[in-house]
């Protein structure tokens, strides 16, 4: 990957609406190199994918909550299965393996406390494998970005 590609992926992190022509001429190169370039970034993975941003709050997700998830066991077993199970709960919008106190972190997102609340005693308990679940709210978002420093 070179300063091009860099270029190239900065600019459509910041203008993803942009022609191949936009972005070529933005980045210092015609339309047809600038095409295989990116269509290159996407073969070897370096772009995932593309997605429309929601402002949560007026959709009616007003409430985000970090839940910290302590596994009973830590067999693979039991971790593939927590973790195949999370992508069935649309409400969990990420999930990280993590070291330290927690075994998992996740960020739900949800209209409200009492929503949470079900969720939590209708769902998140009864993921494969949990022990106990420390939550905490957001009260402010500061700071969001999907851009990464490229």
């Amino acid at each position: 990957m070179d300063e091009i590609d860099r270029k190239i992926l900065r600019i459509t992190q910041e203008f993803p609406d942009l022609t191949i022509a936009e972005l070529g001429e933005s980045v210092g190169i015609s339309q047809t190199p600038c095409w295989r370039r990116l269509k290159k970034l996407e073969t070897d993975g370096v772009i995932i994918g593309k997605a429309v941003l929601l402002d949560q709050k007026s959709i009616g997700l007003n409430v985000d909550v970090f839940a910290h998830i302590r596994l009973k066991q830590h067999d693979e077993e039991t971790l593939e299965a927590f973790e195949r199970e999370t992508h069935n709960h649309p409400s969990i919008i990420e999930c990280f393996s993590m070291s330290g106190e927690s075994d998992y972190m996740m960020r739900v997102v949800v209209s409200s406390i009492e929503e949470y609340e079900a969720c939590l005693k209708k769902e998140l308990l009864h993921l494969p494998g949990v022990a106990s679940i420390n939550s905490s709210f957001a009260l402010q978002r500061v700071k969001m970005t999907t851009r990464l420093p490229v």
